[in-house]
């Protein structure tokens, strides 16, 4: 994978700006969507923490990026990951997480619009 626009974006702007995380955040999604979890989970990482610095915790778009990570964990079933990441959405957040653990253990299920 070229790496380079990223890159790129890192020289020309702070690694920590606003429109550089969100050059991570969508680098991470398309990893995700290629099945290359672990770079995705790197990616996602980078930019949430990078958002909760610049940005604060309750920004948007830290919210966002903690969407995208539990989203992320969810996907690979490492439910006990994603929920802590679930819990810190305010309700009405792009992805609500609806609990329907049953008995049998089965994995909890969400929505995504």
């Amino acid at each position: 994978m070229d790496r380079r626009p990223l890159e790129g974006t890192g020289e020309t702007m702070r690694k920590d700006h606003p429109d550089t995380l969100t050059s991570v955040s969508n680098l991470a999604s398309v990893l995700q969507y290629q099945g290359k979890y672990e770079v995705a989970e790197e990616m996602n990482q980078r930019a949430l923490d990078g958002r909760e610095k610049a940005l604060g915790m309750d920004h948007p778009d830290t919210l966002t990026s903690a969407d995208d990570l539990a989203f992320l964990f969810y996907r690979q079933r490492q439910y006990e990951v994603a929920l802590p990441l679930y819990e810190r959405l305010p309700a009405g957040t792009s992805s609500s997480l609806v609990l329907s653990i049953q008995p049998q253990q089965r994995a909890p299920s969400i929505t995504r619009p």
